[in-house]
């Protein structure tokens, strides 16, 4: 793929990496960089199959810092990028300021609802996925105690943690699950150091497996949980392969799939919402050669089990951000 760079005025402290056509889809990621090995590189993953797939190519930034949101947003607009794709909850308020000055360009965004006529909002069912793999922790804990470490403390990241502990009490309704959030800042989601200090607090609380939904954050609580003897479970990426053995299952959250099929629409990307869950595909945990070993026949069963009734509508696990509750905590 043929990348070249633009500058766009001495001012401005970033760059927009595009091709020569200028109808070309664009991509910008959330703070934490598109090689996080979670979120954001779930993006990348996606555009960069759908640009192999198809022989063509798509503009992109990392944003450095919040300022940068509605710059890119406009750069790319005015460059004639489209659909442009963002990923994170963050750009809602400034894509719903930015979608219609430019009612020509077609936007989609992830995790985010922005009621525009030129916006498909992407959202998904990642209490689902969390509950699945809660119900996976609590059958492999030895001591009946789990750990789960977020990312920016915000009604998102609750959602996560909620269907993980519905999972978790689904199996042991005895079991203990200590939460952490990394902070409430951006900055959050990018704290490898602060991700392995609160996995070795949860360790020492008895802790033996750890789930983090925290983006580039996980990566810490990966290595320390896989460095201090205990499980962990990733997130949106399949991280299984960053620690072979010692990560039990990723919950997949398949941003990569959203981002494809956006830029594979192109100019004809439908709007709206489109929600991404079980049932649909959008939604899994992760089985590979790199955690076979650690997935018993019987967990595999159970959670399988629950999979299809969660994709049937005859398991309903409880949303937080239905109203910022959670039944089991």
């Amino acid at each position: 793929m043929s990348l070249m760079t633009k500058f766009f005025g001495a001012a401005t402290a970033f760059a927009l990496t595009a091709g020569t056509a200028l109808s070309e889809p664009a991509l910008i990621f959330d703070l934490g960089g598109k090689f996080d090995k979670s979120f954001n590189e779930a993006a990348f993953n996606g555009a960069t199959r759908w640009a192999g797939e198809f022989g063509k190519s798509f503009r992109e930034i990392e944003l450095q810092s919040e300022a940068q949101r509605e710059q890119a947003l406009r750069r790319f607009a005015e460059a004639g990028a489209n659909p442009i794709v963002m990923t994170g909850f963050a750009f809602g308020n400034v894509l719903a300021e930015v979608a219609p000055d430019y009612p020509n360009t077609k936007f989609a965004i992830i995790d985010m609802v922005v009621d525009q006529p030129n916006v498909r909002s992407v959202v998904f069912n990642e209490h689902e996925g969390s509950y699945l793999v809660g119900m996976m922790a609590a059958k492999a804990s030895k001591t009946g105690t789990v750990g789960f470490i977020g990312g920016m403390d915000i009604p998102l990241i609750r959602k996560f943690a909620c269907g993980y502990v519905q999972g978790v009490k689904a199996v042991n309704p005895d079991a203990t699950v200590i939460q952490n959030m990394t902070g409430t800042t951006p900055a959050a989601w990018n704290d490898p150091v602060k991700g392995s200090e609160l996995t070795k607090a949860q360790i020492s609380q008895g802790a033996d497996v750890v789930y983090a939904a925290a983006g580039g954050t996980g990566v810490g609580v990966l290595q320390t949980a896989a460095d201090e003897g205990i499980l962990s479970i990733g997130v949106d990426s399949n991280q299984n392969y960053l620690h072979p053995g010692k990560v039990l299952t990723s919950m997949m959250k398949r941003v990569d799939n959203a981002v494809y099929d956006a830029m594979k629409a192109g100019d004809d990307l439908d709007m709206g919402i489109y929600v991404m869950g079980v049932a649909n595909g959008g939604i899994d945990y992760a089985l590979d050669q790199h955690n076979e070993a650690l997935v018993t026949i019987d967990m595999k069963h159970d959670v399988n089990k629950a999979k299809d009734a969660i994709a049937a509508g005859t398991l309903v696990v409880h949303d937080y951000m239905s109203d910022n509750t959670c039944p089991v905590e």
